[in-house]
C-alpha cells in the first residue's frame, strides 16, 4: 500500500486528498474541498468521485469524538463509521478525531509550516506536546511523549467550563450563563464564541450593534470599531488562558500547537502580546510556562498528514 484517502470534515468543511506514503518525503495529491452532502457517505463519494480513484485506505479526521470506530458530530447532524467507509468499498478504514490527527502530526511540521506567537523558545524534546485550536468549535488533543514513546490523546477538552480571570471576563460569563446555563470554552473560542463575546460586551455595556458574524467582527474590529475591537482582543486573551491551562494539564514542556480556521485569520491579533501575557500568568507556575513554545500552525495540510499516519500506525 502506497497510498491512502485522507479527509478532514470539520463543522462547516470537507476536504480530500490522496497521500503517496512510498515517497519520502511524503506527498499530498489531488486536495479539494467540497460543498456539504447530505451525509457522510455522500461527502466521501462525492470526494472520491473528484479524486477520479479510489485507494485501498481510507483515514478521515473528523470534528467529534470517536468510540469504538464511530463517531457523532460535535457541530453538524451527522453520524459516521469506519463500516460505513468499507461500504465504499475500502479494504482498511480509520476515523480519527481531527485533533488527535493533529497531534499525529505535529512533531513532524516543518519551520515554515509553523509560526512562533511570543518568544522563539525550544521547548523540551521528548516532552508532552498539546494542540489546541478555535474554529467552528474548540478542539483539544495531546501528544503524549516519554522517553521515545509516543502516543496521540484525543478529547472534548473544548467543553470544559469556561474560567473567568478578571472582572471583565466574569461580566461576560453572567451574561453567557443567562443564554446558555453551562458556558463552556466553545462558547467563547471559537468562530460562534466571538459573535458571543461581541454580543455579551454591548449588553454589559448598553451599546447598540448590529448583529455581525465572526468575519465581519474581525473586519470591524480592523477599521476601529471599539466593540468588535474588544472582542477580539478578549478572543486572545481569553485563548492565551485556556492555552496555558491544557499547558499545565498536559506537562506539555514540548510546546502548545495552535491550529484551526479562526485563530489562523487572527495571527496579527494573537501575535500583539495579549495572548501571550495571558498564556504565562499561572501565578506560582508562571516560570514553568514561560518555557514553553507557542507556535500557531499554518499548514492547512496538517490534519492530511496526520491521518495518514495514523492510518499506518492503526492498521
Amino acid at each position: 500500500m502506497s497510498e491512502v484517502l485522507v479527509g478532514d470534515i470539520g463543522g462547516t468543511n470537507a476536504r480530500f486528498a490522496i497521500v503517496d506514503v512510498g515517497a519520502k518525503p511524503w506527498r499530498i495529491n489531488d486536495a479539494i474541498a467540497i460543498p456539504d452532502r447530505g451525509s457522510f457517505a455522500e461527502t466521501v463519494e462525492e470526494g472520491l468521485s473528484r479524486i477520479g480513484r479510489r485507494p485501498d485506505a481510507a483515514s478521515i479526521a473528523v470534528a467529534g469524538p470517536v468510540t469504538r470506530g464511530e463517531v457523532s458530530f460535535t457541530n453538524r447532524n451527522w453520524k459516521a463509521s469506519e463500516a460505513d467507509l468499507k461500504q465504499l468499498g475500502f479494504a482498511h478504514a480509520l476515523l480519527i478525531n481531527d485533533f488527535a490527527a493533529l497531534a499525529f502530526a505535529a512533531r513532524d511540521l516543518a519551520e515554515r509550516e509553523l509560526k512562533t506567537i511570543g518568544p522563539v523558545l525550544e521547548g523540551l524534546a521528548d516532552e508532552p506536546i498539546s494542540i489546541v485550536g478555535a474554529g467552528t468549535g474548540f478542539g483539544v488533543a495531546c501528544l503524549a511523549r516519554y522517553r521515545g514513546r509516543s502516543a496521540p490523546i484525543s478529547s472534548e477538552g473544548g467543553h470544559i467550563g469556561f474560567a473567568p480571570s478578571n472582572e471583565r471576563e466574569i461580566e461576560v460569563l453572567r451574561v453567557l450563563m443567562k443564554r446558555f446555563g453551562h458556558v463552556s470554552v466553545e462558547r467563547v473560542l471559537s468562530g460562534p464564541g466571538i459573535e458571543n463575546l461581541y454580543q455579551a460586551l454591548a449588553t454589559i455595556d448598553g451599546k447598540p450593534h448590529r448583529p455581525l458574524d465572526a468575519a465581519a467582527i474581525q473586519a470591524a474590529a480592523g477599521a476601529a470599531d471599539a466593540l468588535a475591537h474588544e472582542a477580539v482582543s478578549l478572543f486572545c486573551s481569553i485563548f492565551g488562558t485556556v492555552a496555558g491551562d491544557f499547558a499545565l494539564a498536559h506537562g506539555a514542556r514540548g510546546g502548545v500547537f495552535i491550529a484551526g480556521g479562526v485563530a489562523q485569520k487572527l495571527v496579527k491579533e494573537l501575535g500583539t502580546g495579549a495572548f501571550r501575557a495571558a498564556f504565562e500568568a499561572k501565578g506560582r507556575l508562571s516560570y514553568y510556562v514561560k518555557a514553553i513554545p507557542t507556535r500557531l500552525i499554518l499548514s492547512e495540510d496538517a490534519a492530511f498528514l496526520g491521518a495518514a499516519r495514523a492510518s499506518l500506525e492503526f492498521r
